[in-house]
């Protein structure tokens, strides 16, 4: 058996063996801690051969593994190579195709990657979003004000390429690790292209951006904090922050987190909002931020092996949770201020279906509706919508 074959071998094994009750990330990492033959190069490149099964698995439910996995390789890489020279030689002279062109010699076409076309938003392209699963998107930073040239700077002193793709965002090739180069949080935040655009409605209306007072601002599903850190840098420090989740190891976390970034938390607590209202039942707030808890379907590009673990089942779960957590923290919003809706899904059901709910219960005006499209741009695909009352 020559390498290439032992590496989709391995590979066999990896997802066979999968139980898809953790990232895959972990799954594959604890397999690897337990196999020390293989090198960085070995490990990088069975790792590759999994996620193209992840990739393009819907399209093929009635092959063996390995039989997609070499589907994978030829519809996922974009010229020839050794690999698929000896996995699959009669494929490797198309393997510089168009990705519609492999499809159609394989008799598939790009709906059959995508198992959800039915809830998928009617403003979302089916094609294009269907071919941003065969690549990985790009990796992106957030370089935060005042620390963009001593950034660069440490880039082109480590030889790590990056384009300029805004004003703090950098595009860097993916898998490229910069953690030991720049102070994460403190100099740049690791936050994709779109997620870094979620409240580009501030941009729009710049007396907002001015504002000599301190706004209070609450993240009710802060997560690791990274909308509040953008918030702080693009309200110029000048909030109030309050942060919540359902778990205090979560929000542990994030307090080493704005530790890290220079940012006071003038409160936080746990709280579940789908069964329960926040302990500030007299506090009202200029901002609040509802970043959801969702499907993440418009991230799965990213993390491929989502796509073969979501149940359609589940996008119902999911939008009927929103509801319930959006309804409880929009009744702390003061009168004039701002309410973000914030999901990383594609699907309607989790988005204009919820903002559609919201309007009506509770009489919002809606200033903003927006999927942020992210498959043309190797980046995630997010949506926002904005309210006032």
């Amino acid at each position: 058996m020559n390498r290439y074959q032992s590496y989709l071998s391995n590979a066999v094994t990896i997802i066979g063996t999968y139980k898809k009750d953790k990232p895959f990330s972990y799954h594959i990492k604890d397999f690897f801690s337990g196999q020390k033959k293989f090198g960085s190069r070995d490990r990088k490149q069975i790792a590759s051969l999994c996620y193209y099964y992840f990739r393009v698995v819907h399209a093929f439910p009635a092959l063996p593994v390995d039989e997609v996995i070499r589907r994978g390789i030829f519809l996922c890489e974009e010229q020839s190579s050794e690999l698929l020279g000896t996995l699959q030689p009669e494929w490797n002279e198309k393997a510089g195709y168009s990705p519609d062109e492999k499809l159609k010699w394989l008799g598939i076409s790009a709906d059959d990657l995508f198992p959800f076309k039915e809830s998928l938003s009617k403003e979302l392209d089916p094609a294009k979003f269907s071919l941003s699963f065969l690549q990985q998107p790009d990796l992106f930073i957030r370089v935060r004000p005042a620390r963009v040239q001593q950034v660069m700077q440490k880039l082109n002193a480590s030889s790590i390429p990056f384009t300029e793709a805004g004003t703090y965002c950098l595009r860097l090739i993916k898998n490229t690790s910069v953690e030991s180069i720049v102070q994460p949080n403190r100099e740049v935040v690791i936050q994709d292209y779109n997620s870094q655009r979620v409240f580009c409605f501030l941009d729009h209306n710049p007396e907002l951006l001015h504002v000599t007072n301190t706004i209070t601002v609450w993240d009710c599903c802060a997560a690791s904090g990274g909308k509040s850190i953008l918030l702080y840098d693009t309200l110029k420090g000048k909030i109030k922050l309050t942060v919540s989740d359902i778990r205090e190891s979560i929000l542990s976390n994030l307090v080493k987190r704005m530790q890290e970034a220079g940012i006071n938390i003038n409160r936080k607590f746990v709280c579940d909002l789908t069964t329960t209202k926040p302990p500030t039942a007299d506090e009202r707030y200029s901002v609040i931020v509802c970043d959801v808890p969702c499907s993440g379907s418009g991230t799965w590009s990213r993390t491929p092996e989502q796509l073969s673990i979501c149940k359609r089942e589940e996008i119902a779960i999911y939008s009927d949770r929103q509801k319930k957590i959006a309804s409880t923290a929009i009744q702390y919003l003061h009168k004039n201020g701002l309410f973000f809706y914030i999901t990383c899904s594609v699907f309607s059901s989790e988005n204009e279906e919820v903002v559609h709910y919201l309007k009506e219960k509770f009489h919002l005006q809606l200033l903003q509706m927006e999927y942020l499209k992210g498959y043309e741009l190797k980046a995630d695909t997010m949506f926002v919508a904005v309210f006032t009352v």
